[in-house]
């Protein structure tokens, strides 16, 4: 598939049925994902995590069936669609953003509590906490601050009414970042 019909693809699931989801928060799926890029723009964020901001819930898009399901697995989803379109420095934080939460829940006591309702339900579906064993292994994963920052401006991404562009004003920026 070329860039721009990968781009196409990428956009029509945004602006699909299930970019207006709300998967138990205030925003859209889609709208928290672009809120996400954005705070990841507003820091200055180099282009590859800001790509892997506006694309780390697309997971949820590609979502068939029981939606519980796929709060469980949607970062590996996302990694395994991303993944022959887009660097490793863009897919592993998008993959990581998961393991990224249940690694800040297992270090930082008071982190659960800042969640939303919607990402505490979740996290228990994901596996809750980690245990020492799978903090030892994230935090020698070479993606790992990449994946923390991703999951600080994934929590950020959920204002209602925010002003953020559209999926298609990132469209060029996402294009840079593609190797295909």
């Amino acid at each position: 598939m070329t860039k721009a019909a990968f781009l196409d693809r990428l956009q029509a699931l945004y602006e699909g049925p299930n970019g207006a989801e709300h998967y138990g928060e205030d925003v859209t799926i889609a709208e928290h994902m672009l809120q996400s890029a954005e705070a990841a723009a507003r820091e200055g964020a180099p282009e590859t995590l800001i790509a892997a901001a506006l694309l780390h819930d697309v997971g949820h898009l590609l979502s068939e069936g029981n939606p519980d399901d796929w709060h469980r697995m949607h970062d590996a989803a996302a990694g395994a669609f991303l993944k022959n379109y887009f660097p490793p420095t863009v897919v592993e934080p998008v993959r990581l953003h998961v393991e990224a939460k249940r690694y800040l829940c297992a270090r930082d006591p008071g982190y659960h509590d800042r969640l939303s309702h919607a990402s505490q339900v979740t996290l228990k579906q994901q596996g809750g906490p980690m245990s020492e064993g799978e903090v030892s292994d994230f935090e020698a994963n070479p993606h790992k601050a990449a994946a923390l920052a991703v999951r600080k401006w994934d929590e950020g991404g959920k204002e209602v009414g925010r002003d953020v562009r559209s999926f298609a004003d990132w469209r060029r920026l996402l294009e840079a970042q593609m190797t295909v």
